[in-house]
C-alpha cells in the first residue's frame, strides 16, 4: 500500500490510500480509501509508517525545557552589525561595549527602565547573544557613565558619516516630563507633554537632511529654544569641522537675534520662516499680494526690513480653507461657552451676579479656544454682552494659507522651490521626536537622578533611533510606508499638499506588499519575527544528558524580512 496524490484540475489534489497488484502480468492498483480530508501531518505519518519506519511520540524522545524568542533579536543585532555600531561605540570589544549594545537593542525590542531591562533581556536570546546574562543594574549605570564620556567622540564619527561639506543639517528642540526631584536638569518650563504639574528636561536633536541622527544635546527644562542654536553652530563648525553647512530651523528656533548671531559665521547658511506678525506687516505693506499667486503657488519677494535675505512667499488654498474652518469652529465654541454664562445670569432673580463675579466666570473660558482677541466683551452687574470683532477676524483671514520662508542662501546654490522643500524636511525631526516619545523607544518616563545618567540616557535613545531608522528603511516593502517618499520629496510641488505615490496607493488598496505578503507596522513585524524561537531540548527522562538547541522553521515572511535586512 502507498499514498497517491492525484491532481484535480483547479481543485485541491485527491490524496488516496492505494494498493498495487499484478493481474495477467500487468501492474494494477485499487483505491482503498480517500484521505483528502486528513490533515497533512497525519497523512505524512501514515506515509512513513507504510515505508517501514518505526514511529514513536516525540515527547518520548526529548522534552523542551525552555524557549526564547530569537527572530526579532537577530533582526536588530544584524542591523547593528551592518551599521558597524559596535565599532562606532568602541573599536575594541569590552564588557562595557557589550552592555551598551544590549541596552540599545533592548530599547528597540522592549523599552523600559534600566532595572527592568536587566530582567527583560533574559526573556529573549539577547542576553546570551551579547554575553550580558550576569550583568547587574549597578553595571548598567557604570555603562551609562562610560557611554556618556564617549559621546563627543561617537558624535564626531556620526557627523563624518552623515554630514558633508555644504550639506544640510536639521535641528529642533523638544522636552519631556521628569518624574523625580533630584536631577538638576529638571526645571519648570515649556513642557511639550502638556504636564503643567511636572518639571521637564529639554533636548535638541541634530540630523542630516535625510533624518539620520547625528547629535543630541540635553538642556534644563526652562531653556528657550533660540538659546540652544549657538551650541549647534559651535558643534558644526568646531567639533565637526565643517566649513560650510546649511542649518534648517523653525521660526521659533531661528529668531532675529539668532540669525544676527549666525551672520558672524559666513560658512553657516540657514533656512527659517517668518512669524505671523511679520507676515502681516508684509501683507499690509503690500509686499505680499494675492495676485502674486495667480500663476504659481510661490513667489520670491524682497523687503527692506530683511536686507541680504531671500523671502519666498507661499500660498496653499487647502491650508487657507482649513484655517478658515477651524477659526469659525473655535469662534462658535467660544460663543457657546459665553451663552452658558449668559443663561446663568438670566436665571438669577434674587441674588444678582456682580460685575467681578461675571468677569471671573468669563476669564475661565474666554481663552480656552485661543480666539479671545476676536471678541469685544462688555461686563456689567448682572449683564454680559459680546460681539465679534469682524475687523480682527478679517485681518487674520487675510493671512490664511500664506507662509513665508526666509534664507540667506543665494539663488545660484538654492532655488526657491528647494528652499521650501528643505524647510519642510523638519518634519523628519518631528518624526524622530514622535518615535522617541511614543511606543517605539519611550525616552520617557525619565527616572534617572544624576545629570550624567540623564544625558547618557538620551544619547542611548538616539543611537537606538538610528538603528530603527535603518530597519524601517530596509523593511519598507513589508511596511505600510511609501517607498518612494524620499525621492518624491526632491521633485514634488513644495507647496501643494503631498500626494502618495502609485505604489503607496496600491499598498493602501490591497494591504499587501509587492511580494504578496500582508503589510505590517514596524512593531507588528517585530512581533512576528519574535515568533521565531530557540528551544533548549534534552533527552526525555535523562537529566544528565547534554542539552541541545533547536530553532523553529522561519516563515516565508520572516525569510523575506531577513533578506531585506541583509541578516
Amino acid at each position: 500500500m502507498y499514498i497517491d496524490v492525484v491532481p484535480n484540475r483547479n481543485s485541491p489534489p485527491a490524496i488516496l490510500l492505494r494498493e498495487s497488484y499484478r493481474e495477467n502480468g500487468k501492474v494494477r492498483k485499487r483505491t482503498i480509501c480517500n484521505l483528502s480530508h486528513w490533515p497533512p501531518e497525519k497523512v505524512e505519518r501514515l506515509r512513513q509508517l507504510l515505508t517501514g519506519k518505526n514511529l514513536v511520540p516525540a515527547e518520548s524522545l526529548f522534552s523542551i525545557e525552555r524557549s526564547w524568542p530569537c527572530g526579532h533579536v537577530r533582526a536588530v543585532l544584524g542591523t547593528m552589525r551592518r551599521l558597524q555600531l559596535d565599532r562606532l561605540i568602541a573599536s575594541r570589544p569590552s564588557r562595557m561595549r557589550s552592555i551598551v549594545l544590549a541596552l540599545i537593542a533592548e530599547r528597540i525590542l522592549h523599552p523600559g527602565s534600566k532595572l527592568a531591562t536587566t530582567r527583560t533581556w533574559h526573556d529573549s536570546t539577547l542576553a546570551e547573544e551579547l554575553g550580558v546574562g550576569d550583568v547587574k543594574v549597578e553595571e548598567v549605570y557604570d555603562a551609562l557613565d562610560w557611554l556618556g564620556k564617549r559621546q563627543r567622540r561617537i558624535e564626531k564619527k556620526l557627523a563624518a558619516r552623515h554630514l558633508s561639506e555644504g550639506g544640510i543639517a536639521l535641528y529642533d528642540l523638544s522636552s519631556s516630563s521628569y518624574f523625580g526631584q533630584h536631577c538638576s536638569l529638571a526645571r519648570r518650563g515649556y513642557n511639550r507633554d502638556k504636564r503643567k504639574d511636572l518639571p521637564c528636561i529639554g533636548y535638541g536633536l541634530l540630523t542630516n537632511g535625510e533624518g539620520e541622527p547625528v547629535s543630541i544635546s540635553v538642556y534644563p527644562g526652562n531653556v528657550g529654544d533660540p538659546t540652544t542654536v549657538s551650541d549647534q553652530v559651535e558643534k558644526l563648525c568646531g567639533r565637526f569641522g565643517l566649513g560650510k553647512v546649511l542649518l534648517v530651523g523653525d521660526r521659533g528656533m531661528l529668531t532675529e537675534s539668532q540669525i544676527s548671531a549666525l551672520k558672524k559665521h559666513p560658512g553657516i547658511g540657514w533656512i527659517s520662516a517668518l512669524r505671523s506678525s511679520s507676515i502681516r506687516s508684509l501683507v499690509e505693506g503690500e509686499a505680499i499680494q494675492m495676485s502674486l499667486f495667480d500663476e504659481k503657488n510661490l513667489a520670491e519677494i524682497s523687503s527692506p526690513d530683511y536686507p541680504g535675505e531671500r523671502l519666498i512667499a507661499c500660498f496653499n488654498p487647502l491650508l487657507a480653507e482649513d484655517r478658515r474652518r477651524t477659526r469659525n469652529e473655535l469662534l462658535d465654541a467660544t460663543e457657546r461657552d459665553l451663552e452658558k454664562i449668559a443663561r446663568t445670569i438670566a436665571r438669577r432673580k434674587r441674588k444678582l451676579l456682580k460685575k467681578d463675579e461675571i468677569g471671573v466666570k468669563v476669564g475661565r473660558i474666554i481663552n480656552r479656544h485661543k480666539v479671545a482677541k476676536h471678541f469685544r466683551i462688555t461686563i456689567e452687574d448682572n449683564m454680559l454682552t459680546w460681539e465679534r470683532r469682524h475687523e480682527s477676524i478679517a485681518r487674520e483671514a487675510a493671512l490664511d494659507g500664506i507662509y513665508v520662508i526666509r534664507t540667506n542662501e543665494p539663488k545660484e546654490t538654492l532655488s526657491a522651490e528647494d528652499a521650501v522643500r528643505n524647510y519642510k524636511r523638519l518634519a523628519v525631526v518631528e518624526r524622530a521626536f514622535r518615535c522617541l516619545k511614543g511606543i517605539d523607544l519611550r525616552v520617557r518616563p525619565i527616572w534617572l537622578r544624576t545629570e550624567a545618567h540623564v544625558r547618557a540616557h538620551f544619547f542611548l535613545c538616539m543611537l537606538a533611533y538610528s538603528v530603527e531608522v535603518a530597519m524601517r528603511r530596509a523593511l519598507a516593502p513589508l511596511l505600510c510606508h511609501d517607498e518612494e517618499l524620499e525621492q518624491l520629496r526632491l521633485t514634488r510641488d513644495p507647496v501643494a499638499p503631498a500626494q502618495p505615490s502609485t505604489s503607496a496607493k496600491r499598498k493602501k488598496a490591497t494591504r499587501r506588499s509587492n511580494d504578496d505578503f500582508p503589510l505590517h507596522s514596524f512593531n507588528s513585524l517585530l512581533d512576528h519575527l519574535a515568533t521565531l524561537q530557540r528551544h533548549r531540548c534534552r533527552i526525555h527522562g535523562d537529566s544528565s544528558s547534554p542539552a541541545f538547541y533547536q530553532e523553529t522553521q522561519p516563515t516565508p515572511l520572516q525569510i523575506r524580512a531577513f533578506q531585506l535586512l541583509q541578516v
